[in-house]
């Protein structure tokens, strides 16, 4: 059977790829931006937010490839006040997003959810918590000039392997879920289904 990650992210495909998971990789092709939209319309909490993306794109992808197994993934970041952040759609817009993150403690959430002939038929979701330090606009500026537009896709506004590692004091749960996919669940779900040898 094969296993499909319903996605682009780099991110998630090379988590798969140094765990040794062979897969293929397929853009979900979703509109992300009005589900969202209308999820948080609806008053949803963070971290079923990360899942309905998650399933919305595992599904898709299972209706392209009904005899395979499609992990589709979400994460995004709950920041303190309550507020979610998006990706930045600009330098400008990041520089705000880690003014707001500067100094507090904040929630990532990162949802798998596998689906099987355009059904759901496993899912997890995994929570983080990120310590952010007080980060001065002279870091700020230097952190873009370095990673800016890397970043651009990027929840938060930091890859953790790289030097998005200096915005944090310290950092609570999975290295894995901050990389943006609870990587363990995944690996026992596949060894149960025989993807991997148990």
């Amino acid at each position: 059977m094969k296993f499909i990650l319903a996605s682009q992210s780099a991110s998630r495909r090379a988590m798969l790829d140094a765990a040794g998971v062979p897969h293929e990789a397929v853009a979900a092709q979703v509109d992300e931006a009005s589900a969202k939209e209308s999820l948080v319309a609806g008053g949803i909490f963070p971290r079923d937010l990360a899942d309905a993306l998650a399933e919305l794109k595992a599904l898709k992808v299972s209706g392209l490839v009904p005899a395979g197994l499609v992990l589709g993934g979400d994460s995004l970041v709950a920041l303190a006040d309550g507020s979610l952040l998006d990706k930045p759609e600009s330098r400008e817009q990041a520089a705000d997003h880690l003014r707001r993150m500067s100094g507090r403690t904040h929630d990532i959430y990162s949802a798998a959810v596998i689906a099987e002939g355009g059904r759901a038929v496993w899912r997890h979701v995994d929570r983080a918590r990120l310590h952010v330090r007080p980060l001065s606009e002279g870091f700020i500026q230097e952190y873009l000039d370095m990673e800016w537009p890397a970043i651009a896709g990027c929840v938060g506004c930091f890859r953790i392997e790289g030097p998005g590692v200096q915005l944090f004091s310290r950092t609570e749960g999975s290295q894995f879920t901050i990389l943006g996919m609870p990587l363990l669940p995944i690996l026992d779900y596949l060894r149960v289904r025989g993807i991997l040898t148990s």
